[in-house]
């Protein structure tokens, strides 16, 4: 085995050892199954990119941009098989589903500490860019990036533990 091949092995060794390809998948992606599968493509397109890295951007920019082309790949493709929703169902049938999966939402978001709360309220409901949360709450952005995905990880289980709604599927 030749130096460079050797090389490129160890370094994608290191990445996927390092978690980072897999955090960065995962801060997109909820379900485990994707999050292994797109970090699996992401990693061999790494692998298979490696000679157009530059240099001019740090080696977790130029990976994270990898990552996103995955992660837009995947929802497309999962988009697209998909199934239509279905016309037989009234507007009031889809309404009422429509808010009813408000209010769990809603009520997964009151239960969650201020902590989380309050990051992932001023981020997902209102829009802020990180900057003005961090300056609101007067946290470092790194902190407020990792509580609102601690605070979108405890939503996402509280929703998949939730009940069913009745009349939905």
């Amino acid at each position: 085995m030749s130096q460079e091949p050797r090389a490129a092995e160890l370094f994608i060794e290191t990445r996927d050892a390092s978690g980072t390809v897999r955090r960065f998948t995962h801060a997109a992606l909820l379900d485990a199954t994707a999050v292994e599968d797109v970090s699996q493509d992401a990693l061999i397109s790494i692998a298979s990119s490696l000679s157009s890295f530059d240099g001019r951007s740090k080696v977790t920019t130029w990976v994270h941009s990898i990552v996103r082309r995955r992660v837009a790949d995947h929802l497309r493709r999962a988009r697209d098989a998909a199934p239509l929703p279905d016309d037989e169902q009234a507007p009031a049938e889809r309404m009422s589903s429509m808010i009813a999966t408000r209010a769990t939402v809603q009520q997964a978001l009151e239960t969650l500490d201020p902590l989380y709360r309050q990051p992932v309220v001023l981020r997902d409901i209102e829009g802020l860019p990180y900057a003005e949360i961090a300056a609101r709450l007067d946290r470092p952005v790194g902190t407020v990036k990792a509580q609102i995905s601690r605070g979108r990880a405890i939503v996402a289980a509280l929703l998949r533990d939730a009940p069913a709604e009745p009349g939905t599927a």
